[in-house]
């Protein structure tokens, strides 16, 4: 038995929507589906931390409540960008069509289309049949709305009956979006018990219901369609978020980091704020010249004292205490600064002159 997928599920609050990260565990070549705009950096740094290799973006179809962060993702990481040519987007690198194998490693994903929420709606079923991407066409106990973007309510019956449900019972279904913390289903529960189109439900059932769901367009339709038909990629590129004074990288802890070696270039340029306690400060590790020590029980009754004419770079033994203290920074307003990796442990592993 070889080593098994890489699979991680990913949810945006604010639109209520599951990103997914697959990779082969031989080989760490990966795919995204799913991705969103402003969670970039949270994906990139599961990416980067996962050493995985992104080889591409899907897209199940051209969304209207969220930008796509797929621009974002081969702009940063080079990988391509797959969506069906039905929509006629621009950036486009993979036009998925029925039929189509996506392949990483030696793990695969075979393209099925299921059109009825748009006319563009893919699914992504692993080559074991074990996992399904549905997107916004089945969702757990409901099924993408029909009633705009070329929505057809009966055509998404006979995508769902005769491109999913045809799936065995015991694969698992990993949708779009969820409003009410569902993870996932399997087809077999979504064939019983699903509301919309389960337990025997009629073609005329299933569209008598879809039709008077009585919805509000999303909220962001008229900002996610277009950049979406840009594959996500900003009218301005420099909303890419990016730092603007030194490589800073958010881990997927959501803590700003920077790298030793680049502090250590780049000393003048930076404020040192080290939260250890005084007799580390002045301990075996010793401390970096120019450092101003506030440690970090007093930090949040003494943030008014942190150096602000520079990016703040805070350090302390292992870089753990002073991640914390990023937060407080956050909290208190601090716009630029990031966490010492490693610490002063890792600086001294390093051989950098403190």
């Amino acid at each position: 038995m070889g080593p098994i997928m890489i699979f991680r599920q990913l949810f945006d609050q604010s639109s209520s929507t599951y990103t997914y990260l697959l990779a082969d565990g031989a080989t760490r070549e990966a795919v995204l589906i799913d991705s969103v705009f402003e969670q970039h950096a949270r994906d990139a740094a599961l990416i980067r931390e996962l050493g995985v290799h992104l080889l591409c973006t899907l897209d199940t179809h051209c969304h209207a409540d969220h930008v796509t962060g797929a621009w974002l993702m081969k702009s940063a990481l080079g990988s391509k960008i797959g969506l069906s040519p039905l929509y006629g987007a621009t950036n486009i690198d993979l036009p998925l069509t029925p039929g189509d194998v996506v392949r990483f490693g030696g793990e695969s994903l075979e393209v099925r289309a299921t059109p009825g929420h748009t006319g563009g709606c893919l699914s992504f079923v692993t080559a074991d049949h074990q996992r399904v991407f549905t997107g916004d066409a089945l969702l757990v106990r409901g099924a993408g709305r029909t009633d705009f973007q070329q929505g057809d309510p009966n055509q998404l019956f006979r995508s769902i009956r005769e491109q999913l449900f045809s799936l065995p019972d015991d694969c698992a279904v990993y949708p779009g979006h969820d409003y009410d913390g569902r993870t996932s289903s399997t087809i077999g529960e979504e064939r019983r018990y699903n509301p919309r189109i389960g337990g025997g439900a009629r073609e005329e059932d299933f569209v008598g219901y879809m039709n008077n769901l009585g919805l509000p367009h999303p909220k962001l339709l008229a900002v996610a369609l277009p950049a979406n038909l840009r594959a996500g990629q900003p009218e301005a590129v420099d909303r890419a978020p990016v730092s603007d004074w030194g490589p800073v990288v958010t881990t997927y802890a959501g803590v700003k980091e920077i790298a030793p070696d680049w502090v250590a270039r780049s000393r003048d340029d930076v404020s040192l704020l080290d939260v250890r306690s005084a007799a580390e400060f002045d301990g075996e590790l010793g401390h970096l010249a120019g450092a101003q020590l506030i440690p970090l029980e007093q930090l949040r009754d003494r943030v008014a004292e942190v150096k602000t004419d520079k990016p703040v770079v805070v350090v302390c033994q292992t870089g753990k205490r002073s991640a914390m203290a990023t937060v407080i920074l956050g909290k208190a307003g601090h716009a630029r600064f990031a966490n010492l990796a490693g610490g002063m442990v890792r600086w001294r592993e390093l051989g950098l002159p403190s």
